[in-house]
């Protein structure tokens, strides 16, 4: 592990002109300067209609605008821990099939918001001993640890609890199935009891024959699922979505319609060990590279949330191993599904060919003013909104904003544009959402903005135009949105949806952005409470902001990468980085810095291993999963 008092910090920052000011003159435009924003123009370089692929194969219902879909109910009554989820009742759908203290997929609510109402979280323990030559925890001088389960070596999913069960995603480091030795590379979703840690079943998923250009060695599962009663939804290794029974076939119960889990698992191997206790139920199985002709890059990312009976699903289609050409430009990016069947409802392919990596957002639902928008931040560094109440085929489009500086580009190295990792966030109505890029690409310059949602068409800050049509916006391009040497300009956009946008602030006065004052690319997701946003950047630097007005009120720099999103509850604030450590902050528009380090000063603890996913809290237990490890931690008697 590195030890961040020797860590060299390397920023490369190619920093557009603010886009700050134009937003704040959006407002005063007039009315004469409007462009006809509602015309949304189609990708460049259009190919046939992704329904065609998704008639022939999954099986998209036919009817009209929202003919027989079920999209269930708006939160009436905020309980347990997503009564501190602000705005849950008011835009969220209802959480169903999960108990009132539990957090039942990511983000605790399809409003992405991680702010659970919890209290007696420690800001203090200490996670024992580790053995220096397997990892393997000790639980010598342990202290306020519940229990520790061991998982793969290496874990991003982030953990979620519902009816006495955790859930993470993994590899398989661990090998708890006979059958799959430790040096078998799989994906893995591990299912343990929450009040012991005791292992109780695993999902197994092979890597793909095509390798890393669509599953990355070692990578595992990289979601989280989504639990409603006896059931759960996640998107494995190998991009597709999976519905499990969560009792597993402990017991003997098998539901259907898949049944022949024992002959799939030994198709290969007959004689390998079955040890069906410990073995997942599979319900139905959509394998969207098949079925939808999608191809992820490197691994599939998505953590589903739902609407009633629908699942929304990012498909993860991304660019060839090459990282130039895309291999199906026309696949789906965003789908609807019958969260009973499995039956694709609808799908989209907004980004078409102008997808500039992968696509590893996970997307979020809200009912803003009446109106049901299904969100998802795509590859093309672009947010989409769409109105999810059709089975046509096809969904109504209300949206779309524009993350990046149109004159910004994208290259493979030192790019200044970027497509979105985070999950965008609901807060009092409005949108929050970062840019960001594969950490493999190092650091480089972001963006976070705060979106109007309630506005339609084209609503990024600015629209491109040419000098041969200076009066029609022109379509958007992949790498380069406004190429001035190809004539583009830009101007203002009337109708922008920018309600702030911050790149950073000079906090010291010194006149300039320093590292620990500017805003870098990021992976993490907003946690807003109390109009206080947080969010950590791909650096390491923790950004404190005025959710209404963008302003920062702080920031740290934890000398540390991380990949995580913060959690905000019990008056506290705790995120995790690269190094191990997970520091903890008293929540509020003043930095402090409550948790120790190994010597009693302020600083992080040190959990033995690299820290990727996002701490929750579920029924008053705080779950940190490390790169191998997963903690359950509690003040005693709690």
């Amino acid at each position: 592990m590195t030890n961040s008092k020797f860590r060299v910090r390397l920023v490369f920052l190619i920093v557009p002109a603010s886009l700050a000011a134009l937003c704040a003159a959006l407002a005063n435009l007039r009315a004469d300067q409007a462009v006809d924003s509602g015309n949304v123009a189609p990708p460049i370089n259009a190919g046939p209609p992704i329904n065609a692929l998704a008639d022939a194969s999954a099986g998209v219902s036919g009817g009209g605008a929202g003919a027989g879909m079920n999209l269930g109910q708006q939160a009436a009554t905020a309980q347990g821990e997503l009564a501190g989820v602000e705005g849950y009742t008011q835009y969220a759908a209802e959480v169903v099939g999960a108990g009132p203290n539990d957090w039942s997929m990511w983000g605790g609510s399809s409003i992405r918001n991680n702010t659970p109402e919890a209290k007696n979280i420690p800001a203090d323990w200490n996670p024992g001993e580790f053995d220096a030559d397997t990892g393997a925890w000790k639980n010598k001088g342990a202290k306020n640890i519940k229990w520790v389960a061991s998982l793969g070596f290496k874990s991003y999913g982030n953990p979620v609890v519902a009816n006495g069960h955790v859930y993470v995603g993994t590899n398989n480091g661990h090998a708890y199935l006979k059958r799959y030795s430790a040096d078998v590379d799989l994906g893995v979703l591990l299912c343990f009891d929450e009040k012991s840690g005791q292992f109780l079943w695993q999902d197994s998923n092979e890597k793909l024959p095509t390798g890393r250009v669509n599953d990355w060695p070692d990578e595992g599962v990289c979601s989280a699922p989504l639990v409603q009663g006896d059931r759960l939804w996640y998107v494995s290794n190998r991009g597709e979505v999976r519905c499990l029974s969560t009792a597993g076939l402990r017991g003997g119960k098998n539901v259907g319609p898949v049944t022949n889990e024992r002959e799939m698992a030994l198709k290969k191997n007959p004689n390998a060990a079955w040890e069906e206790d410990k073995e997942a139920d599979v319900i139905w199985v959509l394998d969207m590279m098949k079925q939808l002709g999608t191809q992820q890059h490197n691994m599939s990312n998505c953590s589903i949330t739902a609407a009633g009976d629908v699942l929304f699903v990012n498909t993860s289609n991304g660019v060839d191993e090459a990282h130039i050409n895309l291999p199906a430009p026309y696949a789906p990016t965003f789908i609807a599904v019958d969260k009973n069947t499995g039956k694709v409802l609808w799908t989209d392919n907004s980004p078409g060919p102008n997808v500039l990596h992968g696509q590893w957002s996970s997307p979020t639902y809200a009912v803003i003013n009446g109106q049901p928008q299904a969100i998802l931040g795509c590859g093309d560094g672009w947010v989409y909104s769409f109105d999810p109440r059709t089975t046509g085929g096809k969904p109504t489009l209300l949206w779309k904003f524009d993350c990046n500086p149109k004159k910004a580009k994208y290259t493979l190295d030192r790019a200044d544009r970027n497509h979105i990792i985070a999950t965008p966030v609901i807060y009092n109505g409005l949108v929050y959402i970062g840019v960001g890029e594969d950490p493999e690409h190092g650091e480089g310059n972001g963006h976070l903005w705060c979106i109007d949602p309630t506005k339609r068409g084209d609503v990024s800050p600015e629209l491109v135009f040419n000098s041969a049509n200076p009066t029609t916006p022109i379509p958007p391009k992949r790498n380069q949105a406004c190429v001035e040497a190809d004539g583009d300009f830009t101007r203002a956009n009337p109708n922008s949806a920018c309600v702030w946008h911050y790149e950073g602030q000079d906090l010291n006065g010194n006149g300039k952005l320093d590292p620990e004052e500017t805003m870098h690319r990021t992976c993490g997701t907003v946690a807003i409470k109390d109009d206080i946003l947080m969010v950590a950047d791909f650096c390491g630097i923790i950004h404190c902001l005025d959710a209404k007005t963008g302003k920062a009120y702080w920031t740290y720099d934890m000398l540390a990468a991380s990949w995580a999103s913060p959690l905000i509850t019990d008056g506290k604030v705790f995120i995790g980085n690269e190094d191990g450590n997970m520091l903890v902050f008293k929540f509020g528009k003043t930095m402090e810095l409550i948790s120790k380090d190994a010597d009693g000063k302020p600083g992080g603890i040190d959990m033995g291993s690299s820290i990727y996913s996002t701490p929750i809290v579920a029924n008053g237990v705080l779950y940190i999963s490390t790169r191998n490890l997963l903690f359950a931690i509690a003040a005693p008697g709690s």
